[in-house]
């Protein structure tokens, strides 16, 4: 397993771009992207759990029920979502694009993002395609990562290769995800090619598991979007044998996923609307793996531990009361508590009670842009991870005029 460029252009036989199509007023930011491949493949895909949905995932799940698909656009500053002919508009992006590329309109994956509740004209997305799709490269991850974003400041992509079969495949993402990040199933956007050759029906049972331990062990606010989409598909160009059970293969296949999914969910937190630093809290000496991921979210979501670790202050109260509030089946009396960060390790809390230790230390390394907070709850053995990141004054100023 080893981490490459090329993102959601690593794998062979797909191609991508990013423009600005106009649905953005500040020209200088895409607002409209592409991923295709040169053939139709396999599809999978997770969506929101709020009861609320944009109308590009409705349009979706119907077009991609066959299990394929071939290319993905995706559109930023609106996310058409709420809106009273919403799916009209995502079945018309879907037809335009597909008369363009010459394919299958229910071979198009469309997803939006941006701005709930505003109206989404057509014609700028209309218009917009024929340079979208003359603009694709094998090497153009970076304009398709940029064209998804809204109030991320960082872009997010990473691919990964592995060996199946003999065969070297590889495996590749971008994702958009700053606010609005507390899924139940998926996240924010994220969008996968891979040209390993899996039957839908594995892909969709590989991403459905990862999940469950990657994109839904994020939070950054507590908000749970009404656009979270995570889509992979997969052209079986690395010619690999097709992968219809689990096995070796599946498990090679698995760990790579796993791999691009986690540095997805860390860029991701890391780049929380107005975070100075990404928060991972790590669960072990669990009964159940259901109390450790408990845990372990419980303590990334909470706003009290969210703004001590803004203020590195090693305030393991809030750890602890975090832990208590979570509903899991734990010990409080046997819960140790540890910060830790590149300046070292610090024990703050054992068998639930205080221990001494150094303020100057604690906060040095607090201070530092990515903190873990271990906790052990010393009654088993299973273990989990989340990813968060602190609250600051500038979340809320994000937030206070995102509309206007």
């Amino acid at each position: 397993m080893e981490i490459i460029n090329g993102g959601v252009c690593a794998a062979k036989g797909f191609k991508a771009n990013g423009i600005h199509c106009g649905i953005r007023k500040n020209k200088t930011k895409r607002d409209l992207s592409i991923i295709a491949s040169d053939t139709v493949a396999n599809v999978a895909a997770v969506y929101t759990t709020n009861l609320v949905k944009g109308a590009p995932l409705l349009v979706t799940k119907e077009n991609i029920s066959n299990g394929k698909a071939q290319a993905i656009i995706c559109n930023s500053g609106n996310a058409n979502t709420c809106n009273s002919n919403g799916v009209l508009i995502a079945q018309q992006t879907c037809e335009h694009l597909a008369n363009y590329l010459k394919i299958e309109k229910d071979d198009v994956v469309v997803a939006s993002t941006g701005v709930i509740g505003q109206p989404l004209d057509i014609t700028p997305i209309k218009n917009g395609i024929p340079a979208l799709v003359d603009g694709m490269g094998y090497d153009n991850s970076t304009a398709a990562a940029e064209g998804i974003m809204t109030t991320d400041t960082k872009l997010k992509q990473v691919a990964v290769s592995f060996e199946i079969g003999g065969k070297v495949c590889k495996i590749g993402g971008i994702a958009k995800g700053s606010g609005m990040i507390h899924p139940n199933m998926a996240t924010m956007l994220v969008f996968i090619t891979t040209d390993c050759a899996i039957s839908s029906e594995m892909l969709a049972k590989a991403l459905s598991t990862d999940i469950q331990t990657t994109f839904n062990m994020v939070s950054v606010d507590g908000d749970t979007s009404t656009n979270d989409m995570v889509v992979v598909l997969a052209n079986g160009k690395a010619e690999n044998k097709e992968i219809t059970a689990e096995g070796q293969e599946f498990e090679t296949f698995m760990k790579a996923l796993n791999t691009v999914c986690v540095n997805l969910c860390r860029k991701i937190a890391a780049d929380g609307e107005g975070a100075t630093k990404m928060l991972e809290c790590k669960t072990t000496g669990a009964k159940t793996l259901e109390i450790a991921k408990t845990v372990a979210k419980s303590v990334v979501c909470s706003a009290l531990t969210k703004a001590a670790m803004f203020g590195a202050d090693a305030n393991w109260g809030r750890v602890l009361c975090a832990i208590g509030y979570s509903g899991a089946n734990v010990d409080v009396t046997k819960i140790d508590v540890s910060f830790r960060s590149q300046k070292g390790e610090i024990l703050v809390c054992q068998n639930g009670a205080g221990v001494d230790f150094s303020e100057e230390k604690a906060k040095e390394i607090l201070l530092e842009s990515e903190i873990e907070i271990l906790v052990n709850l010393n009654d088993g053995e299973f273990f989990s991870t989340a990813w968060g990141c602190d609250l600051t004054y500038d979340y809320v100023k994000i937030n206070g005029d995102y509309r206007t």
